[in-house]
């Protein structure tokens, strides 16, 4: 039977690889970003399930509530944006949302399933998916095994940006997120992708180790080990245009700019984007979201 959307069911929180309750007592390099950045107990590591379905449900539930933030922040443009997360047991599908639905109205059981063949396979298929955000999010699919989920929306700061087809600076300690071959530009754009050689060519510029694309005239797209992960860099992304945008601005008038130097950005990358560490960035928005909608987007 294909798999469906279906409510969560409670899940045991496992300790950050390698936590103790001792962790405090050691050194700062001997730590997890996950301990270093926990003062006392560290915080809990990405949950494990038991089965698929539960796994399953706890992906569809956090892909829905992603959805529900984007939609906060206002990263909608009509029809445009996309998340995908690899299926849990069905590592050659993955799920993604239906077109046409605003991400603020998104539900776990919305979700559509499809395979890397393009046909729906389980889930909702009332709606057909994104045909063009098929092409992007199978490519990166097939390319990475280690991404489990990409988002690409048409934020505004994140469009702006892109016309200039240039990476971000390290500017500040949260855009080192993205520091080295975590970032990468795809420097071409045709329009609106529907083309199958087009999304292996965005993939192949995400490279081996990229966590964000900036899509030339077109946005960004991140992607990560978990759907909260890759929604989390999605906004910090975004976020880090709109300052990039406001530095520009500055800088044109005079003022110089100084960015982080190598060393100090390497460090905060290594200390910073694990995919714990990341997954967590994500839970305050998907706990406010939550209290906000009454965990409507779960149903």
């Amino acid at each position: 039977m294909a798999p469906s959307a279906v409510p969560v069911a409670s899940t045991q929180l496992v300790p950050s690889k390698g936590a103790t309750k001792e962790t405090d007592k050691q050194p700062t390099k001997d730590l997890t970003p996950l301990q270093a950045i926990s003062q006392g107990e560290c915080l809990p590591g990405i949950p494990l399930f038991s089965s698929f379905d539960k796994h399953r449900a706890w992906i569809l539930n956090h892909m829905a509530g992603a959805f529900r933030v984007l939609a906060r922040k206002g990263y909608t443009e009509g029809i445009s944006g996309h998340i995908s997360v690899r299926d849990p047991e069905h590592a050659d599908t993955f799920w993604t949302n239906p077109l046409g639905r605003h991400f603020g109205c998104l539900r776990a059981s919305d979700m559509v399933l499809v395979n890397f063949e393009g046909q729906a396979v389980g889930g909702n298929r009332s709606r057909p998916a994104n045909a063009a955000g098929f092409l992007i999010h199978s490519a990166v699919h097939k390319a990475r095994p280690d991404v489990h989920a990409a988002v690409h929306a048409h934020g505004r700061y994140g469009k702006a940006w892109s016309a200039f087809a240039k990476p971000l600076e390290m500017l500040n300690q949260d855009v080192c997120y993205f520091y080295g071959e975590a970032q990468g530009v795809y420097e071409e754009f045709g329009g609106i992708v529907f083309n199958e050689e087009e999304g292996k060519r965005l993939a192949a510029a995400l490279g081996p180790k990229g966590k964000g694309l900036v899509l030339r005239n077109h946005g960004l797209l991140t992607v990560g080990g978990t759907v909260d992960e890759a929604a989390y860099l999605y906004t910090l992304m975004e976020r880090s245009c709109e300052i990039q945008l406001m530095v520009e601005a500055a800088a044109a008038n005079g003022l110089k700019k100084i960015l982080v130097d190598d060393e100090a950005a390497e460090y905060t990358f290594r200390m910073a984007s694990d995919p714990e560490a990341l997954y967590w960035e994500m839970q305050p928005d998907l706990e406010f979201e939550h209290e906000q909608c009454n965990g409507d987007y779960e149903k």
